[in-house]
């Protein structure tokens, strides 16, 4: 399975973050898992690939030009394959359509924003593909709590729920890629409150 991974691109985060982003990912790989992402170097993006790689994956990056030309981040060293994109729809488009599975670990607006992307795309019935969130060191509880709200308030559709799965351990992760079976909401009943 290739695995989309989100996650921060920041070197100035805590590093329990990244050792714990490292670990997941080199059990992933050990697992026979490659990974396509982002290609950052650094944060928890580059520790994802130091994963996957230890773990003798294949591994694609992903980056648009101009983050090179603005030296916004470091690009992974050890690429199997590179892809230079002009924009960030088109770097989300390849990383969408090579990724048979998601996992979104701790990050920020970047990481936030492919996130509901991916679920939004899943909403629309764009793709069937598991979502995991991974909930490291309880990252993600404030989120879950405020889309539980949004659903109580009907602006979202409770079913919503069902199109991704918030994990607090590295083995709930991999039970869960590893035993994903689409489920059976059409879309159209998703935007019915």
């Amino acid at each position: 399975m290739k695995i989309c991974v989100f996650g921060a691109a920041s070197d100035r985060i805590d590093k329990k973050y990244v050792e714990d982003c490292y670990n997941l990912a080199k059990a992933l790989a050990l697992r026979g898992h490659n990974l396509v992402f982002g290609a950052g170097g650094e944060g928890l993006m580059g520790a994802a690939a130091e994963g996957f790689k230890a773990g003798g994956a294949k591994i694609h990056g992903v980056i648009p030009q101009f983050f090179i030309d603005c030296g916004y981040e470091g690009i992974f060293k050890g690429l199997d394959k590179f892809t230079l994109t002009e924009t960030m729809a088109e770097r989300k488009l390849i990383m969408e359509n090579e990724a048979d599975a998601f996992i979104v670990t701790p990050g920020g607006m970047g990481t936030f924003e492919e996130f509901f992307e991916v679920l939004t795309l899943k909403q629309l019935g764009r793709h069937k593909k598991p979502i995991a969130v991974y909930n490291s060191f309880g990252y993600y509880t404030d989120l879950e709590k405020y889309i539980d709200g949004i659903i109580d308030i009907k602006f979202v559709n409770k079913e919503c729920k069902l199109l991704y799965g918030v994990f607090e351990t590295h083995k709930e992760i991999i039970d869960y890629l590893e035993n994903y079976s689409p489920v059976g909401v059409e879309w159209d009943r998703l935007k019915r409150n």
